[in-house]
């Protein structure tokens, strides 16, 4: 059982992996063979081509930041849909079942309403903020 979820993750980990190392051996070539000129221009702020108009160090409202984790909040759902659909392809394409801890078996069905449950607590998760106020900007 738990080697079969290790498979199930192996491509995920090996990707994270992959990306991870490219990313470290760009960043070690781009710092030991670019260019290192500096100067007052090449140290100012930039801004999209732009004179800086204010102080670069102003406070933003915190109603970005809620926004932000809100964001990452129902972001990371993905995570958790990708197993999810892997597994009910499984089951939809082959007519396979999934053995339950008390004995039975489920099919697809199963899958289907436990991810209307994930979805339903997140459109919950959503009103509640909506309620509360996290998305009025006045």
């Amino acid at each position: 059982m738990f080697l079969g979820w290790i498979e199930s993750y192996a491509a995920i980990g090996v990707t994270i992996a992959i990306a991870t190392g490219a990313a470290m051996v760009f960043l070690i070539l781009a710092h030991t063979i670019g260019p290192k000129r500096r100067g007052p221009v090449k140290d100012s702020p930039y801004e999209s081509g732009m004179p800086v108009l204010m102080d670069t160090h102003r406070r933003f409202n915190v109603r970005f930041y809620i926004v932000a984790i809100l964001f990452l909040l129902f972001d990371v759902e993905i995570i958790f849909l990708w197993p999810w659909s892997r597994l009910f392809h499984h089951v939809a394409t082959t007519g396979a079942t999934i053995p339950l801890e008390n004995g039975g078996v489920a099919g697809k069905e199963y899958l289907v309403v436990g991810m209307g449950m994930f979805f339903l607590m997140l459109v919950f998760g959503l009103i509640y903020e909506w309620k509360k106020g996290a998305f009025r900007w006045d």
